[in-house]
């Protein structure tokens, strides 16, 4: 068990204002102040009277006020070396707001004054928001959900402009409970949804002189308080959420940001746990600057046991909403020791120790920006891990880059050269996500269109493996519309016909655009807003069927490698086109089209993925005794039901097609053989 901090006592109190039977309880962790002050405030600001000094008590400073219920708002001072060098940037005239909050007033607002040097005594407590005690419901599951599909949902851009949401729930948590919301999400086949970051953030400061402002929220201040803008009310409008949620059979996951927060480098903000303190919660280099691992301008000491306890504690607090699991941003970050990363790093180990937490999901992005920041497949052998391996290997393949076929076949399979020994479902496949191109500009842009950010079109990653099926910029011309929707058709047949747990972007199922730009972050507006208007129905049919074919087939889904072997019938046979099995020195000769004949048990079905741009011939193996194969879904012809094969299989140009192996008459025939082996 991670060490906890304790107080004189060596009891392991509880940090942050807590209400107790009379008052509440004040306990903050420094340990390089020399004085902390809470801070009381009413309608008319701050109340200057009832500064209440805490006592040093280690490196926690405690407090009692009998007077205080919930409701009350709050803030900290600190006082202390202002000592760059050594990493101490004290200064009293900066409110600070607690690392421990669980609501607060509004939301965070950027202003030139909150980056004041102590020298020019400029007080704060005007712009930053204030804490609220109070004591939220808790929820909880009593089994966590384990996902096997995840629905990754911006908050507000889902439902901002969704049609048969209220005004005035638009854009919140509370608007994902919606029966016309929760109805979508059961239609698509949605097992999980995954929610971009709820926590209080900050602009960067660059965006304001822009007029733009933070779409994601990847910029916390505080861990642990909702921000008032996505959650009005607060962890019981979350919680509440997340039981309607869990009514209708869908899991959540959040996406949790413990790597940095929106203090920034040293002409950031003084917040919270800058002027609290900065050499404790902070990573520093060797002269004292803040090491920046993250490209954010911070990044947080996750192997102090001041900071360890504060990201277990905020993972407690969001469990407690009933979320079935968490996705971990830069999550290398919290495998950091001095030594580099480990997987049994302080952070990870105080994890898997918790009765709680050890319980739910854990989903790492498996790098950072630091040295050695790349960890894809070294996460604890419990956790899930994005695989962006997967998504630029099945980008380059579509893209028609040569030898790439042998690689596709290993991200079909399951990636076991990053995840043997879990399984493939600890690989989270993906092809897009928040960030990057979504799939209908992945296939109409050579190169990213990010002039609306502000910076000249050089922010957001060049290596896209994307193509445009046409002319640069055309969307009337019909045969252009065409090809790129048969190509992102292809993209969302590979996604889902893959071993692993697939991962798609809200919107991507019905054609969403942002226009080129592939790190729209800073677009609050109508270029990641939904356009649920505009929406390609067709298309997301397409991945309704994919999605429910997927359920209901284990040669499809099963987590299990593929191996070549197994009873009654191999797991997989790789077929070759124009007939025969592909030999090992095939796999890289440049051919663009593989087929797969999967089984598990008795469900037998099969894949031909043609990536060229012509058609190829193609084959299946020997139907089994009183069985027929049947084309289940084609990316090149979405609408087609379900039909018998007859003649010759020719397989369109860029097209996944996926056949089933059903009995011959129907239900009769598996009634009777439903029991036989083959």
């Amino acid at each position: 068990m991670t060490e906890k901090i304790s107080l004189t006592d060596g009891a392991a109190e509880p940090l942050g204002v807590n209400p107790v039977d009379v008052g509440v309880n004040i306990a903050v962790a420094s340990r390089n102040a020399s004085a902390v002050w809470l801070c009381l405030f009413d309608e008319r600001g701050e109340k200057e009277t009832a500064r209440l000094p805490l006592t040093r008590a280690g490196d926690v400073w405690t407090g009692y006020s009998p007077e205080l219920t919930s409701g009350a708002r709050y803030g900290f001072r600190a006082d202390g070396p202002n000592d760059h060098a050594a990493g101490h940037m004290f200064d009293p005239e900066k409110l600070l707001v607690d690392p421990y909050a669980i609501a607060l007033d509004r939301p965070f607002t950027l202003a030139p004054a909150l980056s004041a040097p102590r020298a020019a005594a400029v007080d704060t407590a005007v712009l930053v928001p204030k804490a609220i005690i109070g004591t939220p419901r808790t929820f909880r599951n009593a089994a966590p959900r384990k996902p096997t599909f995840i629905y990754e949902v911006a908050v507000k851009a889902f439902t901002k402009l969704h049609p048969d949401v209220p005004l005035h729930l638009r854009g919140t948590v509370a608007a994902l409970a919606e029966p016309r919301v929760l109805a979508y999400l059961a239609k698509l086949g949605v097992d999980t949804v995954e929610l971009m970051p709820l926590a209080a953030w900050i602009d960067e400061r660059h965006l304001t002189p822009l007029g733009l402002s933070n779409a994601w929220g990847y910029n916390p201040v505080t861990l642990m308080a909702p921000d008032p803008r996505l959650a009005p009310g607060g962890f019981d409008e979350i919680g509440a959420t997340v039981s309607a949620l869990h009514g209708a059979g869908i899991g959540v996951i959040l996406d949790a940001v413990f790597n940095h927060t929106g203090e920034s480098d040293l002409l950031g903000p003084t917040l919270s746990l800058r002027g609290l303190d900065n050499a404790t919660y902070y990573r520093r280099g060797p002269d004292g600057s803040l090491v920046n691992d993250t490209g954010t301008g911070n990044t947080l000491a996750t192997d102090d046991p001041i900071v360890v306890q504060l990201v277990a504690d905020a993972m407690r607090r969001w469990a407690a909403t009933g979320i079935d699991g968490f996705r971990l941003d830069l999550a290398a970050v919290l495998g950091r020791e001095p030594s580099g990363f480990q997987a049994s790093a302080p952070v990870f180990q105080a994890i898997a120790d918790d009765p709680m937490l050890s319980k739910l999901t854990m989903i790492a992005e498996p790098w950072d920006l630091g040295p050695g920041g790349y960890q894809l497949g070294r996460f604890p052998p419990s956790w899930r891990e994005w695989n962006d391996r997967y998504r630029d290997d099945v980008r380059r393949f579509w893209r028609g880059e040569a030898e790439t076929l042998g690689t596709l076949a290993t991200r079909l399979a399951g990636s076991a050269d990053f995840f043997d020994g879990r399984g493939p479902s600890a690989s989270i496949n993906f092809i897009a996500a928040h960030d990057g191109f979504t799939l209908a500009d992945l296939v109409a842009n050579e190169a990213k269109h990010n002039e609306g950010n502000g910076e000249a079109n050089r922010d957001g990653s060049n290596a896209n493996f994307s193509w445009n099926d046409g002319v640069e910029g055309a969307t009337g011309d019909a045969a252009i519309v065409a090809a790129r929707k048969r190509d992102v058709r292809a993209l969302l047949a590979t996604l889902f016909l893959s071993r692993g747990t697939p991962m798609l972007t809200a919107g991507d199922e019905f054609g969403r655009t942002q226009g080129g730009n592939n790190n729209a972050y800073a677009q609050d507006n109508a270029v990641t807003w939904l356009d649920w208007r505009h929406a390609d129905t067709e298309l997301a049919a397409f991945a309704a069927r994919l999605i429910e074919l997927r359920r209901s087939h284990p040669s499809l889904s099963v987590d299990d490698f593929l191996t070549g072997r197994g009873e009654p019938l191999p797991d997989v046979m790789w077929l070759k086109a124009g007939g025969g099995l592909m030999g090992d020195a095939e796999w890289n000769d440049g051919r663009r089209a593989i087929g797969l004949a999967l089984a598990s048990g008795n469900d037998r079905t099969a894949i031909w993925i043609n990536g060229s741009d012509s058609a190829v011939t193609g084959w299946l193996p020997r139907e089994r005794r009183w069985m027929r194969w049947n084309i289940a879904a084609s990316s090149a012809a979405p609408s087609t039901p379900r039909a018998a094969l007859s003649g010759d299989l020719a397989l369109p140009p860029r097209s996944v097609t996926l056949f089933i192996e059903t009995a011959r008459w129907g239900g009769l025939a598996r009634k009777l053989l439903g029991f036989r082996h083959w």
